[in-house]
């Protein structure tokens, strides 16, 4: 099977990497990044590096985008090189990004247009738990498209949701999740402020409510990351800005009213004025959440 891989952030490059490992006798898998530098370590160890996306998606048989916004999508899919044009019919466009449901919904148009299939597949996890291949994906689509990208995304994953026919329903879902996510970074900071104000040891004061409360691996590890920041943001809070826009935008579309995602909306725009923009997510909120508290 000849595959490609279109966007080498963080993510992108753990994923690209379980794929390529996980390729089988005769299968190929071909890159592009924007800036191709990020491709050599995938290229040093087997896979073939595109000068465009067209020319990355024109063989394909199944191609897998990761890539930041709703913006980069229109260029790398819709755009005068891009896959949507080049892809053959009967080939697979497998949409990993987090990007708007009305995005999704013209995609599907799209490709549909062209005889090309169409299925959503965004992911939960860090770069690290994807380099693991230890991701939870979410995927829509119809049931060609469902069971043709289906091997491949059991290689990236602990676990696959199939949540239903129309692909927009799971970038739907993927945003309702990063809100969770939001609401449960929020609430950490404000505790770990809370129990700092105490006179508590934040770390304990998290493992025990923990502990007694929720036993969740995924609020022990936020915790950790809040309170010894990585060196390379695995998600910024400029990141979780644009994942809360693209969740009030679809929930405006349905006419629903979320109260908790427009405060958290200012929240994020006072991080953003503090210069935090770029910081680690989890960090990042709690240092604005410290100085909110001042």
């Amino acid at each position: 099977m000849k595959i490609a891989f279109l966007g080498l952030g963080n993510m992108g490059t753990a994923m690209a990497g379980r794929l390529l490992a996980a390729l089988d006798t005769g299968d190929t898998l071909t890159v592009w990044n924007r800036t191709a530098k990020a491709a050599e370590g995938l290229v040093e160890q087997g896979a073939k590096l595109a000068a465009t996306p067209a020319e990355a998606a024109e063989e394909a048989e199944v191609v897998f985008s990761m890539l930041f916004d709703d913006a980069a999508h229109e260029a790398v899919v819709l755009g005068a090189e891009g896959i949507a044009a080049a892809m053959k019919p009967g080939a697979l466009h497998v949409a990993c990004s987090t990007i708007s449901v009305a995005l999704s919904e013209r995609l599907a148009e799209e490709h549909g247009k062209r005889g090309v299939g169409y299925l959503a597949a965004p992911v939960f996890g860090r770069p690290n738990v994807a380099a693991e291949g230890k991701l939870w994906i979410v995927i829509a689509g119809d049931n060609e498209a469902v069971a043709k990208g289906r091997r491949l995304l059991d290689s990236l994953s602990r676990g696959v949701s199939v949540v239903g026919n129309r692909p927009a329903q799971a970038h739907a879902l993927k945003l309702a999740g990063n809100f969770l996510i939001t609401m449960m970074i929020q609430s950490l900071s404000e505790a770990v402020v809370f129990a700092e104000a105490s006179g508590l040891d934040p770390a304990m004061a998290l493992e025990t409510i923990n502990s007694a409360l929720f036993q969740s691996p995924f609020y022990a590890a936020y915790g950790k990351v809040m309170l010894s920041p990585p060196e390379k943001p695995g998600a910024t809070v400029e990141l979780g800005v644009k994942d809360l826009g693209l969740f009030l935008d679809a929930a405006r579309a349905n006419g629903t009213r979320l109260t908790l995602a427009e405060r958290m909306a200012d929240r994020f725009q006072e991080a953003i004025g503090e210069g935090l923009g770029k910081s680690d997510w989890a960090a990042g909120m709690l240092q604005a959440t410290r100085l909110a508290a001042k």
